[in-house]
């Protein structure tokens, strides 16, 4: 595929809107030491090769906050879009109500529940602000 002529390669990346009984939502904020430093996102990240994207999301939320949950209490919910670099990242978010354990900033700078109408007053990754009012409709 090309955009302006540029040629770019797919990043397909998993992300999960984690809700608790309230109806608040789980983000995370991005480590210094990585890209986009300071930004609060959805947790989740790259899939790893020969791997679904909800297998990639379950390791994904094991490693970044210690918690586990089932493929099967992943339910898609949307897809992003956005330039990123060389590459053109799809963001895949799923939502995700039931899990084991208490989340925790494993690999994140901070960890943080709000309702979905205030993730706009957040700075966010370009890819995840569309989800916003995706996640507002669906909660």
């Amino acid at each position: 595929m090309t955009q302006a002529g540029t040629a770019f390669a797919p990043l397909i990346v998993v992300a999960a809107a984690l809700i608790d009984a309230d109806g608040r939502v789980l983000v995370q904020q991005r480590p210094a030491d990585k890209s986009m430093a300071g930004l609060w996102e959805f947790p989740g990240g790259k899939i790893e090769p020969d791997e679904s994207p909800e297998a990639a999301l379950v390791r994904e939320l094991q490693e970044e906050l210690g918690i586990e949950t089932q493929t099967s209490c992943l339910a898609p919910a949307g897809f992003a879009s956005e330039p990123l670099g060389e590459q053109h990242l799809l963001l895949l978010l799923y939502i995700c109500r039931k899990w084991r354990g208490i989340p925790q900033a494993l690999e994140a700078s901070a960890i943080r529940w709000i309702r979905p109408i205030g993730l706009h007053d957040l700075p966010m990754p370009p890819a995840d602000k569309p989800l916003i009012g995706l996640l507002d409709a669906l909660i």
